[in-house]
């Protein structure tokens, strides 16, 4: 992990197959099954309300952790993180 407060990452391709894993999304089949789940759900959001190219980056924010996506290459980066309590 070399970010700060990050506890966790995975990259998938576009079909959902993890390419690689680490920390607390190490080897997360279910995890990444159902971040493909919510990805395929957000294509299906109001196109004439947000860009034709799709998100840039997803957040799902918890009170204790979050998690980011986004999409280079092809390919959909997740990184696990924790979040600061003020």
């Amino acid at each position: 992990m070399d970010r700060p407060g990050q506890t966790g990452y995975m990259v998938l391709n576009e079909e959902g197959a993890v390419l690689s894993s680490s920390g607390d999304l190490e080897n997360d089949e279910k995890f990444a099954n159902s971040i493909m789940g919510l990805l395929n759900i957000s294509s299906h959001i109001d196109l004439n309300d947000t860009p034709k190219e799709g998100f840039k980056k997803l957040s799902i924010v918890y009170e204790d952790h979050c998690y980011i996506v986004c999409l280079s290459n092809r390919k959909y980066h997740i990184i696990k993180k924790k979040t600061p309590h003020f």
